[in-house]
């Protein structure tokens, strides 16, 4: 299974009921996206949210994250977020991490996305584990 986890924090309460509307359209066309497995997301301290997905391969998820409102959605998260980061990998199974692994792959091995006004955590990827009381699972339709 090829896993992809994300974290983006909001950096301004302004900008939240425009991400949370694309959270919706997003959460519908992943949903039925081509090799959607299952994953999570977790709205964490401070306008941080997490999503972790399992995809069939690599090449589903890009399909779904290259297109729809996923595509229209990434070019605003530059400004409207002071942190983003991202990590694959491929994993045998079809079972999701733990959040537990999850955050250790994105501070040790992934990678951080251009914003306009990043936050002192930032580039060096010094985020807290999930809290994951507050989340829902993704399911396919």
């Amino acid at each position: 299974m090829f896993v992809s986890v994300t974290r983006l924090r909001i950096r301004s309460i302004r900008f939240l009921p425009a991400f949370l509307l694309n959270t919706q359209r997003t959460g519908g066309q992943i949903r039925a996206a081509a090799g959607f497995l299952g994953g999570e997301l977790v709205v964490d301290r401070k306008l941080t949210f997490w999503t972790m997905t399992g995809w069939v391969d690599e090449r589903a998820m890009l399909g779904y994250r290259n297109s729809g409102a996923h595509k229209a959605v990434m070019p605003k998260l530059i400004q409207w977020c002071d942190e983003a980061a991202a990590v694959h990998w491929t994993q045998e199974g079809t079972a999701l991490p733990s959040w537990k692994e999850a955050h250790a792959k994105l501070t040790v091995e992934g990678f951080v996305t251009k914003v306009r006004h990043p936050s002192a955590n930032h580039t060096t990827r010094a985020f807290a584990e999930p809290r994951t009381t507050i989340g829902q699972k993704l399911v396919v339709k």
